[in-house]
């Protein structure tokens, strides 16, 4: 980060958003409504492999491809195996995701994300010939504390008062896309100086990796348009949390710093065609309920 904003100032922004965007998400989540995964794994299985897998190796493909400077070409791969944005699920409900099996990907990637995260890394220390290394308890922390908790808290209140929860829920949702926006505004100042020294063809490949992994996620999402939107959100949006830990424990260069911040910026604007498409697509379906 180029430091134009205090740390702790930009820290407790992001914390405060992040936990804000997870508890208001779990106030409409109906603990019921998550059982039914168990009886319909199918589902699940090919959405933790589009964001888990499909992503990865997509995002190594395409950098390849454009032939990127090694840093970005580690940049974007990091994003790429950091999975389980915390504002992925807020967007995937509402551009239509399911809203059972959405919360309940995010879930299951939150928490594989504590093994797949070390084993991507052993694996790109092979690919690259380096020695970085992230335990699987910090994973574990910063996936409990900044996803799962807040999560958790908010589905927590739904059960305890469900009227209570609908009642608090609109006004909670409107503070969040606030801190949403000071969130992003404070990390383009914090990080512009860094972001613009990002190549133009990394630039290029977070465009193409995006679209990509939003194509996959559609794809491998199945036949239920709700279920789709939901592995594509998901699959496209990556955890800079995750990434930039791996970053900082490895005191990663900065080149590979701007290619993940790069992505954070791009995905946020990126994502938001295929949001409203499948907004106008959910307008026009017809609901049993």
């Amino acid at each position: 980060m180029s430091g134009a904003i205090p740390g702790w100032l930009l820290t407790a922004v992001v914390a405060v958003t992040v936990f804000t965007v997870m508890f208001t998400v779990g106030l409409g989540v109906v603990l019921g409504e998550l059982r039914w995964i168990w009886q319909r794994p199918e589902p699940m299985v090919r959405g933790l492999f589009a964001v888990l897998i499909a992503v990865p190796v997509l995002a190594l493909v395409i950098s390849r491809a454009l032939e990127l400077p090694r840093l970005a070409e580690i940049g974007l791969v990091l994003m790429a195996i950091a999975p389980g944005a915390p504002v992925a699920l807020r967007r995937s409900l509402e551009a239509g995701g399911h809203r059972a099996f959405a919360p309940s990907l995010q879930i299951g990637v939150a928490v594989l994300a504590v093994i797949s995260m070390p084993l991507s890394i052993a694996a790109l220390n092979h690919l690259y010939g380096g020695h970085a290394s992230i335990s699987p308890w910090d994973v574990a922390r910063q996936v409990c504390v900044a996803q799962l908790l807040p999560l958790g808290l908010g589905m927590g209140v739904r059960k305890a008062g469900a009227s209570f929860a609908m009642r608090i829920e609109p006004w909670l949702r409107r503070i969040s896309m606030i801190l949403l926006v000071a969130a992003l505004v404070l990390v383009l100042i914090d990080a512009w100086g860094t972001m613009v020294n990002a190549s133009p063809r990394a630039l290029a490949a977070i465009m193409l990796t995006i679209g990509a992994a939003l194509t996959a996620g559609h794809l491998l999402g199945g036949p239920e348009p709700a279920m789709r939107t939901a592995v594509a959100i998901s699959s496209a949006a990556r955890n800079p949390g995750l990434a930039l830990l791996v970053a900082t424990v490895n005191h990663a260069p900065p080149a590979v710093t701007a290619t993940i911040l790069a992505y954070l910026v791009i995905a946020v604007f990126g994502i938001v065609p295929y949001v409203v498409w499948r907004r106008r697509a959910e307008s026009r379906t017809p609901h049993p309920n």
